[in-house]
């Protein structure tokens, strides 16, 4: 085995996956650089290698290094020291200041960086400030490499280092050691999994306390990201069983245990006509209990509107908006001005929005005190183009606190409104509907619009249906698709789909719906790509990367999400100058999306922006969502992904001028109609499906969804008959 020494010059590829990376490398006394290929975890160009490895050569590529291990090590000559400096690992060090101070320092740069950071004052140009801020970024750059070296020796990737060291600060690696599996509560991106291999690693027993507790409480928190609030227990000792690789009789045993020290929650829910026993962890218990017990209170406290004659009122806001409402849809504007608690549903063209501009027009008149809301900022947006009134997200209309992580808005701070309209409220999850809820005062109005049908939220729960099903609170339904909707293909078809039909095929080349059909997935990424960069954008005049969404159902494979987007990238906005970070490939200008809710930055799961600048030299990435620019720093880069193609799941509650979707019996895991259905009707002006008309079947008669088991319709039914009392109402909570 051969070994080598040098510096990154250049990556050319790197894989978030395993680590797999080709680089350009500098070695030591050489001049022409060398193609370098292996598992290279988390390194930049700049940083010092010591490779060991063996030449092999590439029938294609040529002659390459392959490598079997490295070591990162310390630049021992003037190029190689700059080259360090300028890569961007030092936070306020970039090409101008490492001239400068490679020029002063020479060979010493590093030690006296190192050892007497202060002397850096002594260069003409460096001030105090800059001093501070690159002294504080070697110390933290230091611990960070200890951190990484001590994460290698458990086999863990050195990409997690900085994030374990943000956390835990000095004190990372004693926590570490003293319980590994606190990494997969508190640090984003590595689960049980990752932290089970450092334990085995240290020694901890499978079968100890510790871990299968550990393992119990993962597997819930797993199942909660598929949309479950509780699982059957015989499902859970099942999961923990196999992710343990343990007896199931010992996962019993502690799940007991765990009940009895309520760790975990346990009721008997009725499903299928059978009763189970189902154990949730405590906060979903919580949020469940609780969302039932605020609907009970605001529901039993009064409305501070007065009430009016509700037929005079429509027959004038018919009048004042000239409209005709059909009689659902009186129905619906009766019962919001009636009723405490109102749901309406319905899909797109039956009239949801007219409701909303009839519903404010009327109380308007007899308040100042309205809000409007939707669960993301494009849900927002729309309400408020749509009712050109001021409509905010529930993140920000709850105002959240940095300091003590939970949001202002609470029964002792709540929101001053008398009436509060949420748009999109399938999208609501458990968490947010409980926070929202316990903000509103006893006096408040609500009313939740939404579409039933659609996929429901991507955090856990099924809060929209589970309201409706358990009968407590009024509901309109509306079906009929009206006059000016009908010339809408999309329209036509989104309730094609939904009720179980084939979509009506239009020949016609102005049509805002089509099917191109590609039996193959070869074929259906070729096409795919020549309408979203070059058909589309010159028949309809759209953006490729603004107005075009590619919605995939899996995200591997040749048509999965994450090729689309490498393609997608390349060809849409190529760079000769790519950025590189945890296997990640970013440009200026890329699409990416926010994959996880941060209350500080308030952006939000499923929010789109573009990357407007990537900074080596302060380590950060600004990305621009609707106009606000967001910074990031390299550590936090796991929380964006590329956007070019993306989920239906993620996109739901946003919308796009144009969507793109291919479909294959590939995807068949993932074939389902109300997938589908939400799919179609993100698209405003035209929606083009791509793949074969089998998999179009199976996904319109697929209605088997995967199935959400929540407790919030049994906990509102329990609370509504607890609470009952002679008259029939609720006491004031």
């Amino acid at each position: 085995m051969e070994e080598i020494s040098g510096y990154i010059e250049d990556i050319i590829f790197s894989s978030s996956e395993n680590g797999f990376t080709v680089a350009k490398f500098k070695e030591e006394k050489q001049n022409e650089l060398i193609c370098i290929v292996g598992t290279l975890l988390s390194v930049q160009p700049g940083e010092a290698l010591l490779l060991k490895g063996e030449w092999k050569k590439h029938p294609q590529f040529g002659k390459q290094f392959e490598i079997a291990s490295y070591e990162v090590t310390s630049p021992s000559t003037l190029v190689g020291i700059q080259k360090y400096l300028e890569s961007g690992l030092i936070k306020g060090i970039g090409p101008v200041y490492a001239k400068k101070i490679i020029d002063f320092f020479g060979l010493d740069t590093l030690d006296i960086i190192d050892e007497k950071p202060d002397r850096l004052i002594e260069i003409p140009g460096i001030g105090k400030k800059k001093v501070e801020t690159i002294k504080t970024c070697w110390l933290e750059q230091k611990s960070v490499r200890d951190v990484m070296i001590f994460l290698r020796t458990y086999g863990v990737s050195p990409a997690y280092a900085q994030k374990i060291y943000k956390r835990y600060e000095d004190k990372s690696i004693e926590l570490v050691k003293e319980n590994p599996y606190r990494l997969a509560k508190d640090i984003f991106g590595i689960g049980f999994k990752i932290a089970d291999s450092i334990a085995e690693r240290m020694g901890f027993e499978k079968t100890s306390a510790f871990r299968i507790d550990a393992g119990i409480e993962f597997t819930l928190w797993e199942l909660s990201s598929d949309g479950h609030t509780c699982i059957p227990e015989e499902k859970l000792t099942l999961a923990s069983a196999t992710i343990l690789d343990v007896d199931t009789d010992l996962i019993d045993r502690h799940i007991n245990q765990m009940v009895k020290e309520q760790k975990v929650i346990r009721k008997n829910l009725s499903f299928d006509d059978q009763t189970y026993p189902f154990i949730w962890l405590n906060v979903m218990h919580h949020y469940e209990e609780g969302i039932a017990l605020e609907l009970a209170r605001l529901q039993n406290n009064s409305s501070s509107i007065r009430s009016i004659n509700a037929d005079k009122a429509l027959e004038w806001v018919e009048k004042q908006l000239n409209i005709k409402l059909e009689d659902k849809q009186k129905d619906g504007v009766r019962s919001s001005i009636e009723e405490k608690l109102h749901i309406i549903t319905g899909g797109p063209g039956t009239g949801k929005s007219t409701i909303t501009k009839a519903i404010l027009a009327i109380t308007e008149k007899l308040t100042s005190k309205i809000t409007l809301a939707a669960p993301t900022g494009r849900a927002a947006k729309r309400m408020s183009q749509i009712t050109r009134k001021k409509a905010s997200t529930i993140h920000s209309l709850l105002e959240y606190d940095f300091r003590s992580g939970s949001f202002r808005r609470n029964p002792d701070s709540p929101l001053s409104c008398r009436l509060i309209i949420i748009d999109e409220a399938s999208m609501i999850d458990t968490s947010l509907m409980y926070n929202l809820l316990r903000a509103l005062p006893n006096d408040t109005r609500v009313i939740l619009i939404g579409d039933i049908d659609q996929l429901p939220s991507v955090g856990p729960g099924n809060i929209l249906k589970d309201v409706i099903a358990s009968e407590k609170v009024s509901m309109t339904k509306l079906t009929e698709i009206f006059r000016q909707a009908k010339g809408s293909k999309i329209i036509l078809n989104a309730h094609r789909i939904n009720q179980g039909e084939f979509p009506y095929i239009p020949e016609k080349e102005k049509s805002d719906f089509f099917f191109l059909e590609a039996p193959r997935p070869e074929e259906i990424q070729q096409k795919a790509l020549q309408m979203i960069k070059e058909d589309i954008p010159k028949k309809w005049g759209f953006d490729p990367i603004d107005d075009i969404q590619l919605l995939s159902p899996m995200k591997k494979g040749l048509i999965g999400i994450e090729n689309f987007n490498t393609i997608l990238q390349t060809e849409l906005n190529p760079s000769d100058s790519p950025f590189y970070r945890t296997g990640m490939r970013l440009h200026v200008n890329d699409k990416v999306m926010q994959i996880r809710n941060n209350y500080t930055k308030l952006i939000f799961n499923g929010d789109v922006g573009r990357i407007s600048k990537i900074d080596k030299i302060e380590q950060e990435i600004v990305v621009t969502f609707d106009g606000r620019d967001i910074s990031y720093d390299f550590s936090e880069l796991d929380e964006i992904t590329l956007a070019y193609a993306v989920s239906v799941h993620k996109y739901q509650g946003s919308e796009c001028p144009c969507i793109v979707m291919p479909l294959h019996m590939s995807h068949f895991i993932l074939l389902y109609r109300n997938l589908l259905y939400t799919a179609v009707t993100r698209g405003r002006r035209l929606v083009v499906l791509i793949g074969s008309k089998k998999a179009l079947a199976v996904a319109i008669k697929n209605i088997d969804v995967r199935q959400r088991f929540t407790g919030l319709k049994e906990a509102i039914l329990e609370t509504y008959q607890n609470k009952k009392i002679a008259s029939g109402l609720f006491p004031t909570f």
